[in-house]
This record gives structure tokens, sequence and C-alpha cells, in this order.
């Protein structure tokens, strides 16, 4: 997606800018980010009006650390330039599963 202008002159922001703005949500357990070691996001859309929304999931149903990980997605989400709302929405399908983890995140916890 082109950065083209918002309301108000600001650049609206790529879906790219805003996976890279996730990349600070670290999972407060494990200290792994949630997006490229973790694999819990599973989508990112952005409208023409500068409007996020994001799909994850969490490690397990009961995970309590939910809260905070949404908390963390409006934060450093709501920082990027030319967003002008963050939606978050936690999603159980598909379920996660340590496959969806990258090999340098398996490796730390030792999953091999």
């Amino acid at each position: 997606m082109n950065e083209v202008s918002a309301e108000g002159g600001a650049p609206v922001p790529s879906v790219e800018r805003i996976y890279e703005a996730l990349k600070q949500v670290y999972d407060p357990e494990l200290g792994i980010n949630i997006v490229d070691l973790l694999g819990l996001v599973y989508d990112v859309s952005v409208s023409e009006e500068g409007d996020v929304h994001v799909e994850y999931t969490l490690t397990t149903m009961g995970c309590p650390i939910g809260p905070l990980i949404e908390q963390q997605i409006q934060a450093f989400v709501a920082q990027v330039p030319g967003v002008r709302s963050v939606t978050a929405e936690m999603v159980l399908r598909p379920p996660w599963s340590p496959e969806m983890m990258s090999e340098e995140a398996k490796a730390a916890l030792g999953f091999f």
C-alpha cells in the first residue's frame, strides 16, 4: 500500500509500518516480540483514513496477559504518524501453536 495523505495531511501508514510498530510489543513472560518471533499477529489492515485493525491471538486461551498485550498494541500503533484509530481484536481461530514461532524463538525457548 502506498502512503497517501489522510485527513490533516498526515500520511496513511503502510501495513508494513504497522507491523514494525507491533514488533515493539513483547510477551512479558517470554520476553519475545509477538509478531515475527511468536507469530501472534494474524492480520493487519489500514483504511484510507488511517484506521488500523489488528487481529491477534494468545499462546493459550486463558492467558492472563491478554489485556496487557492489547494495551501495548494500542499504544505502539497509535504512535505511528497517520494513524487515526486502532482496533485490536483477539481471535481464537486458528489456534496458536509453537509451529507459528520463528526458528529463533524456538531456539531461545528450547523447542529443539
